[in-house]
C-alpha cells in the first residue's frame, strides 16, 4: 500500500527529537531505570508541581498521592509479575520499560501518530530481545514481559495487539500484525489448568495476521502466509498459504506461489511440541494456587 509521509513544523520536530533523545540516552545510561521511568511519566502527565509539592512534604489528598506513588514502577504491579518461572533479573527492568510503554499510551500524545510511532520504537530497542529497523508499533500494544520478543525490519503492529512471551516469540521481517490479534507462547493444561507450558511461537517473514485472529502457542506461521481474519491458529501453517477457521485450516495457495509451497492437502500439522521451552521454578518460592481446586478425573 502506498502511504504519504506525514511531517512535523520545523519548531514541533525539534522538540520531539530533543525529548526522544534525551529518553533514548538516560534509558542507555547507568541511571536508576526506575527512576528514569518516575521522572518521565511524571512529565508527560504535566504533574511536576504537584509532584514536587509532595516531594518537599506538602499537603497532598490520599487520590493523589496515589496517583503520584503510581508513576514510579517500583510501586506498580503487572499480572506478569506473579508467574512463578520468569527470570527475575532480566524482568526487574523489563516491567519498568513495560510500565512507561503502558502509561504513555494513556497520555495524549500516544494519540499524535507520528511522534508516538517513534517513541514507541525507540523504546522497543531497550525492552525488546532484539527489534529491527523502521518498525511501527500502535496503540494499546500489550506483552507478558518484553525482553523474550524478537522483532525483524519494518514491522507494522497494529492498536490492541497481545503478544504473550512467557515462553519465547519470533516476528520476522515485513510482517503485518492487525488489530485485536493475539499470539501466545504459553499454554494451560486442558485437565489442571494451573499446569502452565512454556513454547516458542515463530511467525515468519511478510506474514499477515488479520483482524481479532489468534496464534497459539508454539505454532509456526511460515512465510509469506495469512491468517484470515477471526482464524485461530492451532497449527503451523506452511508459507504461502491462507489459513481460515477456528481451528484454521488452509484454504488456498496465494496465487503465483504454487510451484513453492506445500499442497493444500495434509498441510495444517501440529508440530508444538518441537518448540516447547523447559521451564523451572526455584527451589523454596512462595507460591499459591489462586483457584483452590481438588478437581480429579475420575477416569485417572
Amino acid at each position: 500500500m502506498t502511504k504519504r509521509r506525514v511531517s512535523f513544523p520545523p519548531f514541533a520536530e525539534e522538540g520531539l527529537e530533543e525529548f526522544l533523545a534525551e529518553v533514548d540516552e538516560r534509558l542507555s545510561s547507568d541511571e536508576d531505570t526506575c527512576g528514569v521511568v518516575e521522572d518521565i511519566l511524571v512529565d508527560l502527565h504535566g504533574d511536576r508541581e504537584a509532584y514536587e509539592r509532595w516531594q518537599d512534604g506538602g499537603d497532598v489528598t490520599p487520590a493523589e498521592r496515589v496517583r503520584l506513588q503510581g508513576y514510579d514502577p517500583c510501586n506498580a504491579t503487572v499480572e506478569s509479575e506473579y508467574y512463578a518461572e520468569k527470570d527475575e533479573d532480566r524482568y526487574e527492568e523489563s516491567k519498568y520499560l513495560q510500565w512507561l510503554w503502558r502509561q504513555f499510551d494513556s497520555t495524549p500524545m500516544a494519540d499524535n501518530v507520528a511522534f508516538a510511532l517513534r517513541f514507541r520504537r525507540m523504546l522497543a530497542g531497550h525492552l525488546f530481545e532484539d527489534c529491527g529497523e523502521g518498525c511501527r508499533f500502535f496503540k494499546g500494544i500489550t506483552f507478558s514481559y518484553g525482553h523474550n520478543i524478537t522483532v525483524g525490519d519494518n514491522v507494522v503492529i497494529h492498536d490492541d495487539v497481545h503478544l504473550d512471551d512467557r515462553g519465547q516469540l519470533t516476528i520476522g521481517d515485513r510482517v503485518s500484525i492487525a488489530d485485536d490479534v493475539h499470539v501466545y507462547s504459553h499454554d494451560h493444561d486442558v485437565v489442571d489448568q494451573t499446569t502452565v507450558r512454556n513454547y516458542h511461537t515463530i511467525v515468519e517473514d511478510d506474514v499477515r495476521l488479520t483482524y481479532d485472529s489468534m496464534v497459539r502457542a508454539g505454532v509456526r506461521v511460515g512465510e509469506n502466509a495469512i491468517l484470515a481474519a477471526k482464524g485461530v491458529a492451532q497449527s503451523d501453517i506452511p508459507a504461502h498459504h491462507v489459513a481460515a477457521g477456528t481451528p484454521a485450516t488452509s484454504i488456498s495457495v496465494k496465487p503465483g506461489w504454487e510451484s513453492v509451497a506445500e499442497p493444500i492437502e495434509g498441510a495444517t500439522e501440529d508440530r508444538r511440541e518441537e518448540r516447547r521451552l523447559e521451564m523451572d521454578i526455584p527451589d523454596g518460592l512462595n507460591t499459591f494456587d489462586e483457584f483452590q481446586r481438588e478437581l480429579q478425573p475420575p477416569d485417572t
